[in-house]
């Protein structure tokens, strides 16, 4: 294997370790070296929404009933939720945001209210 192949290996699996605290620190650091300075909230938020957009795109075609035009990458789907994911990430940078300690909160609030909610929803248990 040649060195650039190595590099990319290790790379990936920096990458796939990541927590949540760290992407938050990479994509701040991304942000503050190659893309000069953070856009408004504003437009981070219709960046949001048109990233999320474009993932809907992919998931109607990949898993539904739309098909992919010509010239399409059915296999983008990574490659969109990292989209929504980083603008997500600049969101929480901006705002203050610790989304691990954030993400905790709201999982101990979905456990707690939701303790028993959807083992008892038949919707959940048909076939």
């Amino acid at each position: 294997m040649d060195q650039t192949a190595d590099n990319d290996e290790v790379e990936n699996q920096v990458i796939s370790q990541l927590t949540l605290r760290e992407a938050q620190q990479r994509v701040d650091e991304w942000i503050k070296t190659i893309g000069v300075r953070y856009f408004s909230e504003l437009t981070n938020l219709a960046q949001l929404v048109e990233e999320v957009g474009e993932l809907a795109r992919q998931i109607s075609r990949q898993y539904g009933e739309q098909s992919f035009k010509k010239g399409e990458n059915p296999s983008g789907l990574s490659d969109e939720m990292a989209d929504v994911l980083f603008v997500l990430i600049c969101l929480a940078n901006q705002t203050g945001v610790d989304l691990t300690a954030a993400l905790q909160c709201n999982l101990e609030k979905k456990t707690e209210r939701d303790a028993r909610r959807h083992q008892e929803n038949p919707k959940l248990h048909r076939s």
